[in-house]
């Protein structure tokens, strides 16, 4: 296997997807060939249905993360490089850490000729204060523990979101990050606006040293902080009763409905995600923590015959109460003008992570 891994870490709702679009349009203007890997818990990824509009070489790894599944991972990096990807980004679990260990230094170890970029780690904002205890956080304390994992671990965190931060904010999380992980590298980026993009895809490609920093992991406070969270991933088949419907306003309306309904229950949001395609359109939208406002791309009106909604959502809040809100709010989609048809819908709570491999030692 002879190609550059990229392997962008981060928990739910930091921006690695819209950082990995990103990267594979810039790379792309460089002349590389770029792969990219999802990966989920269960398959209809929202991540991958819009990375597969880049055009680019995609890939998902699907029912486990990739510490778990390293043979899923490593057979989805053979097949990009088959199709001639020369660097290939990869997206892990929001909630996995301990990379460093489970994947960083076995592909070392096996895949010899696979060069790896430094482990790069997403921070967002409104998370870096509750994870370093300087704000009060709706968020449970063992997947705060997560979180604070993934950065100790991490060649290079990038504060992302630094579009939405005042230069005083900028310098003052900056200077958080570096005071508390000495070792690793920080940078400041908006994956959305692209500042900084280029700054450390340079210093990724450029530098040999990846997967440095082992981190001492309590897997059952791991396993812990995944469990506390719910996950749905849901395809719903959108059906015009009139010659056509407008697609993008319901949705948006869902969105803000299954928010609220979430936040009656004081129940943390880590990512609410929805991806509308009829056709060549195509509209995104997010939310990524309660209080939060929706973003995306393109919300303009997308008016069609049929569409097709991937949604995705990880909220701490059990996976039974997650399915009936979310049961509940597509019922009201189903108006004088549309009907909204569940086509699958599965709603799970993680597993004990249980590694295929743990390196501790330098390899």
């Amino acid at each position: 296997m002879g190609a550059k891994l990229i392997i962008v870490g981060g928990f739910l709702g930091s921006g690695k997807t819209t950082l990995l679009w990103e990267a594979a349009q810039r790379l792309s203007a460089q002349g590389y060939s770029v792969g990219l890997i999802t990966n989920d818990q269960a398959p209809d990824l929202v991540d991958t249905a819009l990375l597969s509009r880049s055009r680019l070489g995609v890939r998902e790894v699907a029912g486990s993360c990739f510490c778990c599944n390293f043979d899923g991972l490593a057979a989805a990096v053979r097949s990009l490089i088959k199709d001639k990807a020369d660097i290939i980004i990869a997206e892990p679990v929001g909630s996995c850490t301990d990379l460093a260990a489970t994947i960083l230094r076995p592909m070392k170890h096996k895949h010899p000729k696979l060069e790896l970029a430094p482990l790069t780690v997403l921070a967002a904002p409104e998370r870096v204060r509750e994870v370093l205890s300087q704000a009060d956080s709706l968020m449970h304390a063992s997947a705060l523990y997560i979180l604070r994992l993934q950065m100790e671990e991490a060649d290079c965190i990038l504060l992302n979101k630094i579009d939405t931060l005042g230069a005083g904010e900028r310098l003052e999380m900056s200077g958080l990050l570096r005071g508390a992980f000495r070792e690793s590298t920080v940078s400041e980026i908006s994956a959305r606006s692209g500042e900084g993009v280029d700054a450390w895809l340079a210093f990724i490609l450029g530098s040999g040293e990846a997967g440095m920093h082992i981190v001492d992991v309590d897997y059952d406070r791991y396993a812990e902080g995944e469990a506390v969270l719910g996950w749905l991933n849901a395809v719903i088949d959108l059906q015009s009763r009139q010659s056509f419907s407008e697609f993008t306003k319901p949705t948006l309306e869902l969105l803000e409905h299954l928010h609220n309904a979430l936040r009656q229950r004081n129940a943390e949001i880590g990512h609410l995600k929805a991806m509308l395609e009829s056709g060549a359109e195509a509209r995104d939208a997010s939310i990524t923590r309660l209080g939060g406002s929706i973003t995306g791309r393109d919300h303009s009106p997308l008016a069609a015959t049929t569409a097709r909604l991937i949604l995705n959502i990880r909220a701490q809040t059990p996976p039974a109460v997650l399915e009936a809100l979310t049961r509940e709010a597509l019922d009201r989609l189903s108006d004088e003008t549309m009907v909204a048809s569940i086509r699958t819908l599965r709603c799970l709570m993680p597993g004990r992570p249980q590694p295929t491999y743990r390196y501790t030692q330098p390899v």
